[in-house]
């Protein structure tokens, strides 16, 4: 029968000093109660660990908080529950298959290892002029979808773990538009393989233009409903503003780019700052705020998804312009696989190809043999090569001992420098958010434990 005469248990005090720090334990009792106890035995340090199986954390990052109550008073960020050893791989590969590991390090937008993996490699080569303008015009325009697809994710996602679903099923329903997109040019939804040292693999198929260009306009009608659900919405501005502050300062010092580093104020954007694929040819802006805040980094995202669609727009009337043309460079001793086309299997090179190098030319199958098992060799050198990432600058160092791989391969991955903010950013705020600061950097731990 209940007590009803102790409407709350007394809590259980174990006094521990002889073994160590007194502790307590809370066998019930109001909790203003409890927290006197644990005040006066001076044991007020918990800490706690969220994730690496935490949804938010997305089971590749834990986070190990000290908090005083709801408040976080210490916040350190753990990596390598995704350690894949990319790098180390690509070592033991050739220069072309590189493309295949360095596309899975950020999965969300595997476009940009990609291309500035190919662009590093073209660059030891000497044949940065020598890419054929449709290729380069090609990587413009999936990088740009690749950027909004990503975006797309961040605020989908980051939404959904506030407990607004339905920013993340609008967010998830306009990324397909841009996956399907990717699966009609490239073959696959992600891990393309796409650009290749030289150009990209193959060009895109017939009346595909006309489907990005209706892909846009479906992906404007669904970013007017994501800004329709979080821009004005008081409660997801209450959650926001004034949460994750990194200022200027801290961001220089920590080395943080991207949108969280143009939410300080400052306008830093390598396809501005130093520019590669021609972007110094393209008419957009690079969008910035002073707020520094995680509300700002959503403006700024979604705000940049708009400036990425100006920009495929520009990629499609020049494509449309200059009509079919060569999409990998002339020199086959670099073009990999020679003469790379869909065959009646879906997949694989021609017929017509297999036939002649199988039938005709003994020359040309000792070469597409050779160049395909040892690949083609790379002048002795190094090469570092940026590009502007969704989530910041990423750099790619390339060393070459003039062998068919790389001598060493290393990747500056923007998440990986970004979650150095992690302490400043969680320090002093609630534990509620933390997940809004986290989501507000946007890492994705494929690049930070690659």
């Amino acid at each position: 029968m209940t007590d009803t005469s102790t409407p709350h248990a007394t809590p259980h005090i174990y006094d521990a000093s002889a073994d160590g720090v007194p502790t307590f334990e809370a066998t019930g009792g109001d909790w203003s109660d409890i927290a006197e106890e644990a005040a006066r035995l001076g044991e007020e340090r918990i800490v706690v660990n969220m994730g690496p199986q935490h949804p938010s954390t997305h089971g590749v990052l834990r986070l190990m908080l000290e908090i005083d109550g709801e408040t976080v008073t210490e916040a350190r960020a753990g990596i390598g529950y995704l350690h894949t050893g990319i790098e180390k791989n690509m070592e033991f590969r050739t220069w072309t298959q590189g493309v295949t590991y360095c596309t899975r390090m950020d999965y969300v937008a595997p476009l940009f290892q990609e291309a500035a993996y190919c662009l590093a490699v073209e660059k030891l080569l000497g044949i940065t002029d020598d890419i054929p303008e449709r290729a380069t015009v090609i990587r413009v325009m999936m990088m740009e979808l690749n950027r909004i697809s990503s975006h797309l994710v961040c605020l989908g996602t980051s939404g959904n773990e506030l407990g607004a679903t339905t920013i993340m099923t609008v967010g998830l329903t306009a990324r397909e538009e841009v996956l399907k997109v990717f699966e009609l040019i490239t073959g696959l939804r992600m891990n393309h393989a796409y650009i290749r040292p030289g150009g990209v693999s193959q060009d895109i198929p017939p009346g595909a233009l006309d489907n990005v260009r209706e892909a846009l306009v479906t992906l404007r009608h669904y970013m007017g409903q994501l800004e329709d659900l979080m821009l004005a919405n008081p409660i997801f501005k209450a959650r926001l503003v004034d949460v994750g502050h990194l200022s200027l300062s801290a961001c220089m010092a920590l080395g943080v780019t991207g949108p969280v580093l143009r939410s300080s104020g400052l306008p830093y954007d390598v396809r501005k700052a130093q520019p590669y694929c021609g972007y110094e040819t393209y008419d957009f802006e690079v969008p910035t705020s002073t707020d520094a805040d995680s509300y700002s980094r959503v403006v700024l995202r979604l705000e940049e998804c708009h400036q990425s669609m100006r920009i495929v727009e520009q990629t499609l009337d020049r494509l449309q312009a200059m009509g079919p043309g060569p999409v990998m460079v002339a020199d086959k001793k670099i073009a990999w696989p020679a003469q790379l086309a869909i065959g009646s299997d879906g997949m694989g090179n021609s017929l017509d190809h297999i036939r002649e190098i199988m039938g005709t030319s003994m020359e040309a199958l000792i070469h597409h043999f050779k160049l395909v098992t040892e690949g083609f060799r790379v002048p002795t050198g190094q090469v570092f090569v940026t590009v502007e990432h969704p989530r910041g600058e990423l750099g790619v160092h390339l060393v070459s001992d003039g062998g068919t791989r790389p001598y060493r391969a290393h990747f500056r991955d923007p998440s990986f420098n970004n979650l150095q903010a992690t302490s400043m950013i969680c320090e002093g705020g609630q534990i509620a958010d933390v997940v809004v600061a986290i989501a507000g950097l946007d890492p994705v731990l494929g690049g930070v434990d690659r």
